[in-house]
This record gives C-alpha cells, structure tokens and sequence, in this order.
C-alpha cells in the first residue's frame, strides 16, 4: 500500500493579503502545516517515545498497532499524532468523532469497511454513547461484533468477523470513558502543554512552511501568547501572517507580532479578553473570591461549560485563579497583572488561615 504524502505548502503570495480570521478553519494550511513523522513532530518527548517503541516492535512482528488512548487538553496533537502513526505503519488511517457514531449499525459500517492493520481514529470517543460502546469491546478484543437482525419472533444474532485493526481513541476527558473501555488501550498516554522552546520551533518551522520571514523576536513574541498549544499558535501565526502582509512588509518582527496580536486583545501573558475579564470581575465585585462559577458566568455573559473547559484551565495553570471548596479566588499573581491591590483580609478569612 503506498505511503500517504502530506501536501505541499501554499506558495507564498506576497503582493495578495490573505483574509482569514483567527476563528476561521483553513484545512490545506492545516495539512501542510502538521508534521508527517515522528522526527518532525515537536515536543511530548515521554508520549513519542512510547509511540516509537510500539510501532518499531509492530513493524518488527508485521501485526498491527495495539490500541492507544490519546488524552489531555485540546490542541496538543492528538490528531496529528493519529496521522503519524499511519505514515509510520504505511498503513490508512480512518477518521470519525464520538458523536457520529450514534447506532450499532453506524459502527458496524465502520468496522466491516476497514482493511487488514488500517487505523480507526475516533476523536472525542467519550461522547460515544454506553451502547455503540459495548459493541466495540468485542471488536478490539476478538476482532469480531454480534449485531441483532429484524425485531420480535423474527430476531437473531448474526456474528461479524471484522480484519484486525488499530483503535486510536482520543478524548479530552478521560474521566468520562468507562473503566471497562479505558482498560482495552494497551497505551494510555497524556499529552500535555508546550513549554515555550518548543513553541518557539513550532513557530519557525511552520513559518518556513509558509514562506514566510520571521525573526527570532518575533517567535518568541507568538510563542509566549499562544497558552502552551500549538493549534493556537498556527491560529496566531496566520493572522500575524495577514497583519504582516497588510501593514508591514511581510516580515514578522518582534513589533510586528505584538501589534497583530494585540489586535486580537490577546496580551503578553496569553491571556485573551474574556480571561481578563473574569478577573476583573472577580476583583472588583467579589474582592477576589471566593465566588461560583455559576455567578462568574452571569456576570460575564457567557456559559458555566465554556468558563470551566476553555478559559479556567490555563487560569488556573498560570496560577492566576484557584479552586476551593466555597468557590473561585484570585492568587496574588492575578492582582499583580490587574495592576490592583487586593483588599485587606478580614477577620474570619484570618482566622482561617
């Protein structure tokens, strides 16, 4: 079977000022821009490790891949990673989500039109539902699925034998998979935020990709905004891309990228301005907490899933906002950003702590 290539770079177009929005998908950058192999891949040294010891003895024994379980946060590769595997096996890779997969016929589908050693790639395989999930038990241990025939006197049970093939699951929200589902991946492996060398060469790299000028500065100035995740620093890097084509020269410096990206109200620490937002109110109407998420989320105008999935986690990892028991506080870390001084504590808050 012939090896998948990834696609060439689009030409670099210096005199046509692309228009792409921060929000906007562009999936031929996006495939230009993900890494074909292990040796191209950046960061996550423990996860590629691992992938490399296992896809070296599958090759070595001509079987597929065991099943792997890709979990963490958003943006962190778990797809390419997927993608890697297949270009490493030489095999194709199938692609779904969680939610697509809504009846045992949908899965059935999947599995029988799969070839011998392919890859099945499921993202957000915790949104598949407890009954589709049941089915894949049989499949990824005996290679086989039982699905039930008319309804009634009329029913049987008919008996699939499917080729043997790789599961690659990925989730973010491994809580939620089941502990039977969970203990099938004979690898589960988290992957977790880029610290800012890596980034930085995440930046280089997808610049020359791009064509595209970039000093130093001007790397380090994208990577430090872009919250540990590379996803982000694409987003960041292609409208930098279009700032530079429609207000400077093209090159991207350090000024450069911090005028783009204070365009976009994302400041020097990443924070974007819902973050800072939250913040603030936190500060100024509840003296830095402790306070619900349900009433942050009514002051700010926006849902409790979105503040405690999008904007909380890099927060709370930045040290700006801690959980407790009674609710949301602001760290001094936070104050000190907000340029504000924090209320004295009173007296119960003393004599707690």
């Amino acid at each position: 079977m012939p090896r998948k290539t990834t696609p060439e770079p689009p030409p670099a177009a210096p005199n046509h000022p692309y228009r792409d929005t921060l929000q906007q998908k562009d999936p031929p950058l996006e495939a230009a821009l993900r890494p074909p192999t292990f040796a191209d891949f950046t960061g996550q040294p423990r996860t590629l490790e691992r992938l490399r010891v296992m896809t070296g003895a599958a090759r070595r024994e001509h079987r597929p891949l065991d099943h792997i379980l890709l979990h963490g946060p958003p943006g962190l590769g778990k797809t390419t990673l997927a993608h890697i595997l297949a270009t490493e096996m030489d095999v194709r890779i199938k692609i779904t989500s969680g939610p697509v997969i809504e009846k045992a016929s949908d899965l059935a589908g999947l599995l029988t039109s799969l070839e011998e050693n392919e890859i099945l790639f499921i993202d957000e395989i915790h949104r598949i539902s407890k009954t589709v999930e049941e089915f894949l038990y049989s499949a990824m241990e005996d290679f086989r699925i039982d699905i039930m025939i008319d309804q009634g006197p009329n029913a049987r049970s008919v008996r699939l034998n499917i080729p043997r093939f790789t599961l690659i699951g990925a989730t973010t929200r491994t809580g939620l998979l089941t502990a039977p589902m969970r203990s099938r991946f004979t690898l589960q492996t988290r992957l977790d935020y880029y610290n800012h060398e890596d980034l930085c060469r995440i930046v280089h790299r997808n610049c020359a990709l791009l064509h595209m000028r970039i000093d130093t500065s001007g790397a380090r100035e994208i990577a430090r905004r872009a919250r540990g995740t590379p996803r982000i620093v694409n987003n960041l890097i292609r409208f930098t891309r279009d700032y530079a084509l429609e207000r400077a020269d093209g090159h991207i410096t350090q000024p450069i990228a911090a005028a783009a990206l204070e365009l976009l109200e994302i400041d020097q620490y990443g924070l974007d301005e819902m973050d800072k937002r939250i913040l603030r109110i936190i500060a100024t109407h509840y003296n830095g907490g402790p306070v619900g998420l349900g009433t942050i989320a009514v002051a700010v105008a926006e849902d409790e899933h979105t503040l405690e999935e999008v904007h909380e986690p890099y927060l709370i990892q930045e040290g700006y906002l801690a959980r407790t028991p009674q609710g949301r506080t602001l760290t001094p870390k936070a104050w000190q950003i907000l340029h504000l001084t924090p209320p004295a504590p009173t007296r119960q808050q003393e004599l707690f702590n």
